[in-house]
């Protein structure tokens, strides 16, 4: 059959959390794009609804207990340097529940909260499409409490 991503096109799941006026990020140690920060995020499992595939792949890499979350678009990653290939919805939430822990250190090695103004780097490619598809009323209150600390 194959494997999603690699050996046909995947079909995934990416989730801003946001608190505070910071987005959550974790460093990937796996490709696609090993040693990138990167949302919270993972492919969507069959007959898994995509919303559901979101908070799981969420409580799954961080702890937390996700609640309300909103669809803000989608995204087409081609990374020739992995030889993936990954369509993915985009979700945001802010109804975000716990504190987020490493739970995965086999597959992300480091997190933390980050003002839109003081990013880490390298950002992979999936979160700058992540980060571009924020409501724009979103990113202005976002970069204004990130000046603001």
């Amino acid at each position: 059959m194959g494997k999603p991503g690699v050996d046909f096109p995947g079909l995934g799941v990416g989730l801003v959390i946001l608190r505070q006026g910071r987005i959550l990020l974790y460093k990937r140690m796996r490709p696609p794009e090993a040693g990138y920060w990167n949302i919270v995020g993972g492919k969507v499992d069959h007959m898994e609804p995509a919303e559901d595939a979101a908070r799981r792949e969420a409580q799954e890499e961080t702890g937390l207990r996700i609640g309300r979350i909103e669809r803000i678009g989608m995204t087409e990653q081609i990374i020739d340097a992995d030889r993936q290939h990954w369509i993915s919805i985009l979700y945001l939430a802010r109804d975000v529940d716990g504190e987020p822990q490493l739970i995965e250190p086999d597959k992300l090695s480091d997190f933390g909260w980050f003002p839109l103004t003081d990013l880490p780097e390298p950002l992979s490619a999936f979160t700058k499409a992540a980060i571009a598809a924020l409501p724009p009323d979103e990113t202005a209150q976002l970069s204004a409490r990130s000046a603001a600390s």
